[in-house]
């Protein structure tokens, strides 16, 4: 049996939630100039998911790898049966792999091949920018920082960067993914918006490909 993305997606959150306990999961993240299939949150560590189902080929992955690899703490890679023999030629030594077949209940059934080791080549003036400035502020704050309202977004990841520690910076940061509300940060991003004398932020429509 095929097994499709549609497939595997919500056992596959319903699994990683079993193995990495409290995890916030964010869907189809701009990452570069390719996206990621899943973003997944943990106190302590950003993980990029990319999804390869037995429908999808390795195209486009050489890419997404780079990219994937430039945003997040650790990788994981998720393939179908048909993919489970070849897959370690095409990610790098430290991606996590896990594998997904149909069992005898006709259920998706996941297992770990590799666990995920740190990426040597996260960098943090990319991996900030998932942060939107609402998010941004709120470390500002929490850090007692300037509030910097007439500086650029680029100029208070810089200066976050900069000012706090990494062991305190990230997890303060990765709160703020949890408590990210999709209701209400528009709203407030157009507030801020408003404060500068900018037009209200409108949200564009993008089409992938695998």
């Amino acid at each position: 049996m095929v097994l499709y993305d549609k497939d595997i997606r919500e056992p596959l959150f319903d699994f990683l939630e079993e193995t990495y306990g409290k995890i916030r999961i964010i869907e189809e993240k701009q990452t570069g100039s390719a996206r990621a299939d899943v973003v997944m949150i943990t106190p302590e560590v950003l993980y990029g998911i990319e999804i390869k189902s037995d429908a999808d080929t390795y195209t486009r992955l050489d890419k997404q790898v780079e990219n994937y690899n430039s945003y997040y703490d650790r990788n994981i890679i998720v393939v179908g049966s048909s993919h489970a023999h070849h897959v370690k030629e095409h990610v790098p030594d430290w991606w996590g792999i896990i594998t997904v077949e149909v069992n005898d209940a006709g259920e998706a059934d996941f297992y770990v091949v590799r666990n995920p080791e740190d990426n040597p080549k996260v960098k943090d003036e990319r991996k900030i920018t998932i942060l939107w400035r609402p998010e941004l502020n709120h470390l500002l704050e929490k850090n007692n920082l300037p509030k910097y309202k007439e500086k650029s977004k680029l100029f208070v990841q810089e200066k976050l960067l900069e000012k706090v520690s990494g062991e305190i910076l990230w997890p303060q940061a990765y709160e703020e993914l949890f408590e990210r509300d999709y209701t209400t940060i528009s709203e407030k991003i157009n507030e801020y918006r408003a404060e500068k004398g900018q037009k209200p932020r409108r949200k564009k429509r993008r089409k992938y490909k695998k």
